[in-house]
């Protein structure tokens, strides 16, 4: 199987496993209460360097180390290239400091393979350590799709064919960039209200996200399987890492399913 290289291990994240696994750790232990009322079956979460979105992240991976799973079909918007449909990586294993995982294609429908576009992308890479640590020895597999020019229904609808009970979804979405502190916090409250609400002709029209895509993809997902959403977590930037006067959002979401 070819392998898949990490992209931003040691920009992104640290390229030490050591050092990486007690970094996550730690995000983790640190993350608030998490006491989701149902099984966790979808989650979305942020993909900056960790030390601007990783304590968000960590919500949502803490959510879903109670979900019994083993497998991950993760979500993300491309940044380096553009294309139709979705499209999958080509790698039969992805690798991290924390070691390698296995990356498996779509079943049940066509989708395009787009190596270069994976190549260089951080928005699905920096999902995977979260994933390994919480999954400790425990083998899982991931399909890791970038979104591109693509009906989020549509593609909702082929993904679900994909879902089993031991499957999960991540959606990975950074929120709105690059405004002030007290305007972000304003611009995100929308995306805080319509993700977890299912509203999803509210987060179309007016949400502010790079992985708009994905996350309104998931929402399709959850609506269709009558999954409730939940906000674990909403901080940016100017919170974890940087100034107040220029600042990305960072929203944490989870489905699950009712007890």
């Amino acid at each position: 199987m070819e392998v898949r290289e990490p992209a931003v291990a040691g920009a992104f994240y640290p390229d030490d496993a050591q050092e990486l696994r007690t970094i996550i750790e730690r995000y983790l232990r640190l993350a608030g209460d998490v006491d989701v009322k149902g099984k966790v079956r979808g989650i979305v979460v942020p993909h900056a360097g960790y030390i601007y979105s990783g304590p968000i992240a960590a919500y949502g991976y803490k959510a879903l180390s109670k979900a019994k799973f083993d497998k991950a079909i993760i979500l993300g918007p491309s940044h380096y290239a553009t294309f139709p449909g979705a499209c999958e990586s080509g790698y039969g294993l992805w690798e991290t400091p924390l070691g390698r995982v296995r990356a498996i294609s779509a079943s049940g429908w066509p989708v395009s393979v787009f190596p270069q576009a994976h190549g260089p992308e951080h928005c699905l890479e920096v999902q995977l350590p979260f994933l390994q640590v919480i999954c400790g020895d425990r083998d899982i597999e991931v399909w890791p799709l970038l979104c591109g020019q693509v009906e989020p229904a549509e593609l909702a609808e082929r993904i679900i064919k994909e879902l089993d009970a031991k499957t999960v979804v991540i959606a990975s979405s950074d929120l709105s960039h690059y405004n002030d502190y007290d305007t972000a916090r304003k611009i995100d409250s929308i995306a805080n209200k319509a993700v977890p609400s299912l509203d999803i002709p509210e987060f179309g029209r007016e949400g502010d996200a790079c992985g708009k895509t994905a996350i309104l993809t998931l929402m399709h997902i959850a609506k269709k399987k009558k999954w409730k959403g939940v906000l674990l977590d909403y901080r940016n930037s100017g919170d974890t890492a940087g100034p107040k006067s220029s600042v990305v959002g960072y929203g944490c979401y989870a489905f699950y399913e009712e007890r």
